[in-house]
């Protein structure tokens, strides 16, 4: 096989992962912002009447601050939950391009990109885990 040949697929290869993480990234925000805008037709519809009071913070309900909690709220069609699980997947959709990537990476054989893209994985699930437990 000429060294020519060997460029022309590893590009190829380089341009089809390419493409599919921003197909990935790109359906990921679509979908999130499509479950957002459902979510906050539902909770209007529901609460877009009951009056707001500004002068008490009021924080999520403690049902809203757990993936299950979201899941449950979502699957009622609460909109709250709704909205919420839409965040979810907004935050997860680079999650995704970053875990998809260490698989393109191993499919070309690169080593380092392999390692340096499954330490910002690392990175990100620690901060996520961290972040649920101290909520």
């Amino acid at each position: 096989m000429a060294e020519s040949d060997l460029t022309i697929d590893r590009d190829w290869t380089d341009k089809r992962m390419q493409t599919f993480i921003g197909n990935l990234l790109r359906a990921g925000v679509l979908t999130s912002a499509l479950m957002v805008a459902i979510g906050a037709a539902v909770y209007l519809v529901r609460h877009g009447h009951s009056p707001t009071s500004y002068r008490t913070f009021q924080s999520e309900p403690s049902n809203l601050r757990t993936v299950g909690g979201i899941f449950r709220e979502a699957l009622a069609f609460r909109g709250r939950g709704i909205i919420q699980l839409g965040l979810l997947l907004l935050i997860a959709t680079p999650v995704a391009r970053v875990a998809f990537s260490i698989f393109g990476f191993a499919q070309e054989h690169d080593r380092l990109y392999v390692i340096v893209a499954s330490i910002v994985l690392l990175i990100l699930a620690y901060s996520l885990i961290g972040s649920a437990l101290s909520a």
